[in-house]
């Protein structure tokens, strides 16, 4: 995987106790996602992120479906100055991966399709990519629509020796508290190499009537008495924070992305 933090998390680059698109529904009762999932970063040339788009509307999204590949996601950063395309693909597993690639890169239509799209200039400068696989309180992930809304990136670096502190409080805590204060988890994803170099990273995705809405959510959830227990509890346990990074970009989704 590709270093890839976003400002976002891009700087960043995810939930549980759970929901599906409307509806909260406990995890114990759902089977475990076992997909492999793949977090993609595209930055367009200049001038070329709306052909980019165009092109993943039109071709792209249908070929990937095509060659066994489901989309889950796509979205731009509400502020987005490196022209980033962020998408969320799932496949049956690592191989599956590998051969429906294999597969959509050899595919005539693609071919086609990508140099049509090209004939005046490339339109991607840069791909950053990296494996993911669901935790094990995500809410299902799979399509949804709840409009007008923005997106949320998280990405989380544990400290050292605290990564499954950090689950932990997700899986008991934090994925509920954030629901009781109007959040809409998404999904929570770890990294699919647990001896990559982004073994202690957690990713999800929250869902927020706005970016104000988002960040006046964040205001209360910090100051619930509740969360302020439970976050010096696990402190305690931890021997400190349980982070060394949080970072965060707001997002929407593109017109063409199954969860809107």
């Amino acid at each position: 995987m590709k270093q890839f933090f976003f400002a976002l998390f891009l700087p960043i680059l995810i939930i549980s106790g759970c929901k599906t698109t409307s509806q909260s529904t406990s995890t114990s009762t759902n089977a475990p996602d076992t997909r492999f999932y793949e977090m993609r970063v595209y930055y367009a040339a200049p001038g070329k992120l709306a052909d980019l788009n165009s092109r993943f509307r039109n071709y792209t999204t249908r070929i990937f479906e095509k060659h066994g590949m489901t989309n889950i996601g796509y979205w731009e950063p509400l502020e987005n100055p490196e022209n980033k395309l962020i998408y969320i693909l799932a496949y049956p597993s690592k191989e599956a991966r590998d051969a429906s690639w294999k597969a959509f890169g050899a595919d005539p239509e693609w071919q086609t399709a990508a140099k049509a799209s090209e004939v005046n200039g490339k339109l991607v400068n840069k791909v950053d990519s990296w494996y993911l696989v669901a935790t094990d309180y995500s809410p299902v992930i799979q399509p949804s629509s709840k409009q007008p809304r923005v997106f949320e990136l998280r990405t989380y670096t544990a400290s050292p020796n605290n990564i499954e502190n950090l689950h932990a409080r997700f899986r008991n805590h934090t994925v509920q508290l954030f629901q009781k204060h109007g959040m809409t988890n998404i999904g929570y994803w770890r990294p699919a190499d647990k001896e990559s170099d982004k073994k202690d990273m957690l990713v999800y995705v929250l869902a927020h009537p706005s970016k104000d809405a988002g960040e006046a959510a964040f205001q209360s959830f910090r100051q619930d008495p509740e969360w302020v227990k439970v976050l010096k509890a696990s402190e305690v346990k931890g021997g400190g924070s349980l982070t060394t990074k949080v970072e965060s970009v707001y997002m929407r989704a593109t017109d063409y992305s199954p969860i809107k």
